[in-house]
């Protein structure tokens, strides 16, 4: 037991599930790419994110690994963490009760899936470990829900640019490991203006902030028409902005996603919406054969 009494809640029964599900077989087809907000260490406060996180999660098959794109790692050039088993995690926020400090989520080697990564890649842009970089919190605290056993083998990509091209044609590169059963994650936030939450959007008072519900309006529908060109123009055109996003690691991962799906400007389902103190939490699943 931990002192979060919700998360242990949640594994008592996301934990047989993910026991009983069913893995990735080749005749399932290409698993889909997914956009998820990951939200913060409160996640793990949360039930019903939580379920809904896990739900999606158990509507596909089980994984033969996840290969994830956090807004906590800004690095160029393109890197890798460490794809040993038993990685250790990145405790990379302040503030929080020491157990958030303590929680640990070891998950199998994946060096295979390191190789195959790195293959991918042209020449003029080599893949480098970083053998001693662990998972940060925008991977290890949505996949310790979605994934409770710590069975499927997990590597972190480095998210080298913020340029909406240069991000979709990375995420097309890795377009063939999906066919591979390999989950393809762009996690950041959907909003994520911090700066600009007052006390009453924490306590969840008064509704979430124009500017968040503006740029949430916006983002969705332009998802749901496989608009890309709109989404890359969300600096100047997004309304909301620039309190949103006063920086882009969290909404750039997005582009990963798209740029890995069948056909980038396809509609993007949203499969969670709603708000987190005033944050807005749409997560999006990219065409797929699934």
């Amino acid at each position: 037991m931990t002192p979060l009494p919700e998360l242990d809640r949640h594994l008592a029964t996301a934990i047989p599930a993910s026991r009983d599900q069913r893995i990735w077989t080749p005749e399932d087809g290409a698993l889909p790419s997914i956009y998820l907000s990951h939200g913060a260490p409160p996640l793990l406060e949360d039930g019903p994110w939580m379920r809904e996180l896990f739900d999606w999660a158990a509507g596909l098959p089980k994984p033969k690994a996840v290969l994830i794109v956090s807004a906590h790692w800004e690095s160029a050039p393109l890197s890798l963490s460490s794809s040993a088993a038993g990685t250790p995690l990145v405790y990379d926020f302040g503030g929080f009760a020491p157990h958030f400090y303590q929680l640990r989520y070891a998950t199998p080697d994946a060096s295979d899936l390191a190789r195959r990564v790195a293959a991918a890649m042209p020449d003029s842009e080599p893949v480098h470990e970083h053998r001693s970089r662990g998972l940060d919190h925008g991977a290890w605290v949505p996949l310790m829900v979605m994934y409770p056993l710590g069975d499927v083998p997990v590597l972190q990509l480095s998210l080298p640019t913020h340029d909406p091209d240069r991000l979709l044609e990375l995420g097309r590169r890795l377009r063939p490991l999906r066919e591979e059963g390999v989950l393809v994650i762009g996690s950041g936030f959907m909003t994520h203006g911090l700066p600009f939450l007052r006390r009453e959007h924490w306590l969840g008072a008064g509704g979430p902030p124009g500017w968040s519900t503006d740029f949430d309006a916006w983002a969705a529908e332009a998802l749901a028409k496989g608009d890309v060109d709109t989404l890359s123009r969300y600096a100047s055109q997004a309304p909301g902005m620039p309190f949103a996003h006063p920086t882009a690691e969290h909404y750039t991962p997005l582009f990963v996603t798209l740029g890995a799906a069948d056909r980038p400007d396809a509609p993007a389902g949203s499969v969670i919406d709603g708000y987190f103190m005033g944050l807005s939490k749409r997560s999006v699943q990219a065409d797929a054969t699934v």
